[in-house]
């Protein structure tokens, strides 16, 4: 592969990176009710939907909601974790290195994240949503180590 090319998929990449952080902030800037109402829309389509399955269930909304918040937080997270150990590598970082920096990457806008809510009306800072969010991204960056992995090893039978 070309330099020029693989410079591009480097500046690209890390494009999507920093796309994908400005999402994060964005959503982090709603205020409480308009985060909260996004996230109750969400709990009632699952609850609509688990209803049209299995009519007897005993699921509370606010449940459902707190539920689908902090696994918004987790997926969200996952994504930023793939996205940053790929820019990562595509700079051609090697090893234990990359994985580390990609992680520290991720716990630290989850903190940084978590301090910007201390200016939205109604939103204030969580030491769970950190830990949530870094979860997320250890399994994000963790996929795409195991996906390497594999497709290196199924690549060597070959």
């Amino acid at each position: 592969m070309s330099n020029k090319r693989k410079q591009l998929k480097f500046i690209t990449s890390l494009a999507v990176v920093f796309l994908w952080m400005l999402l994060i902030f964005y959503l982090s800037s709603q205020v409480a009710s308009q985060s909260d109402n996004l996230s109750r829309n969400v709990s009632e389509v699952v609850i609509v939907t688990v209803d049209n399955i299995t009519p007897k269930h005993d699921i509370n909304i606010n449940t459902m909601n707190h539920f689908v918040r902090k696994n918004a937080h987790f997926f969200t997270y996952l994504v930023l974790g793939l996205l940053v150990i790929i820019a990562i590598r595509r700079s051609d970082m090697i090893g234990f290195k990359s994985y580390t920096l990609a992680f520290a990457i991720c716990i630290l806008y989850a903190i940084s994240d978590e301090f910007h809510q201390l200016y939205v009306p109604g939103r204030g800072p969580e030491v769970r949503d950190v830990l949530i969010d870094s979860l997320g991204s250890l399994v994000g960056i963790s996929m795409y180590y195991l996906l390497t992995l594999f497709g290196i090893q199924k690549q060597k039978k070959f």
